[in-house]
C-alpha cells in the first residue's frame, strides 16, 4: 500500500461494539454500526483445522459456553458454542463467527476491518499466513483490503510471507527498544499503540518513517482529544456510545 495512501476512516469499533454486546460476534457489529461505526477491529486466531475465527483469548471460558484452549479444537465443535450468553441474556445463543461471516457482513455492508491476529502459542508464523491467505481471498474484489494488525512478529512475518501486498500494522503495549526498526523490516504502515504512549516526540518520529498512528482503546474524552491534538491517524474505542465516528 502506498502510505501516502490511507483510505480508513480515523474511529474504530472495538470488537465489534466494545463492551455493548458479546465482542468479537456478528450482533457486536450489527450494534457498532446502529452507532454509525464503519471500521471495526477483531482477533482472529485458527481453529485446529485451520479454520479462522473470531476470538480473543486463547481459552474459551470467558466468552463463550466452551472450555479448554480454542485453537485445539476443530471448528465443527467450536461453531455449536454460545458466544453470547455470557454477556446477557439478549445475546444467548449468539455463535462464533468465521472471518469468512465477516467478510461478507463488511463487504455487503461497505464496511472496513482491522484484523488483529491473535495466534494459539505455538502457532505464530501459521496462523499469520492462513489468515492473511484467507483475507486476501475474500477481499479480492474490494477496494479497500483489510488492515492486519499483531504483537506478535512471527504472525506478521507469517503474514507477509504469503500475502505481502495486504497492509499492516506493529502493536505495541509498552515501550520497546527498536519498535520503529522493527515496524519498518516487517513493511508494516502503520503503527498501533496503547493510545498512552503516543506524544508529540513518538507520532513525529513514527510519521517521519512513514507510519500511521492508531491508538487503542481509547474510551475517555480526554484522551481522545489528545490524541486528536497530536494529530493521530486512528482511534480504536469501547464507546461506540460515546464517540460519534466523523
Amino acid at each position: 500500500m502506498n502510505l501516502d495512501y490511507w483510505p480508513y476512516p480515523r474511529w474504530v469499533a472495538h470488537r465489534g461494539a466494545g463492551k455493548l454486546a458479546p465482542e468479537n460476534t456478528l450482533a457486536a457489529f450489527r450494534l457498532g454500526a446502529a452507532h454509525g461505526y464503519r471500521m471495526f477491529e477483531c482477533d482472529v486466531k485458527l481453529s485446529q483445522d485451520d479454520v479462522p475465527f473470531l476470538m480473543h483469548d486463547a481459552t474459551l471460558g470467558r466468552t463463550t459456553s466452551g472450555q479448554g484452549v480454542g485453537g485445539e479444537q476443530g471448528w465443527q465443535a467450536l461453531s455449536q458454542l454460545d458466544a453470547g450468553a455470557w454477556h446477557s441474556r439478549a445475546f444467548a445463543g449468539e455463535p462464533l463467527p468465521t472471518l469468512e461471516n465477516v467478510a461478507r457482513y463488511c463487504l455487503a455492508n461497505g464496511h472496513l476491518l482491522n484484523i488483529e491476529i491473535k495466534p494459539t502459542p505455538g502457532t505464530e508464523f501459521h496462523t499469520g499466513a492462513v489468515v492473511a491467505r484467507g483475507a486476501a481471498r475474500l477481499w479480492a474484489d474490494a477496494a479497500v483490503p483489510p488492515l492486519l494488525t499483531s504483537f506478535d512478529i512471527e504472525a506478521l512475518e507469517g503474514a507477509r510471507s504469503t500475502q505481502p501486498e495486504l497492509p499492516r500494522g506493529l502493536l505495541l503495549d509498552m515501550p520497546t527498544q527498536g519498535w520503529i526498526e522493527t515496524a519498518l523490516r516487517l513493511g508494516c504502515v502503520a503503527i498501533v499503540c496503547n493510545h498512552g504512549l503516543w506524544n508529540a516526540a513518538t507520532v513525529t518520529q513514527a510519521k517521519s518513517a512513514g507510519f500511521r498512528c492508531l491508538s487503542y482503546t481509547v474510551n475517555d474524552e480526554w484522551a481522545a482529544q489528545r490524541l486528536l491534538d497530536l494529530d493521530t491517524d486512528g482511534i480504536i474505542t469501547d464507546r461506540v456510545d460515546l464517540f460519534a465516528p466523523a
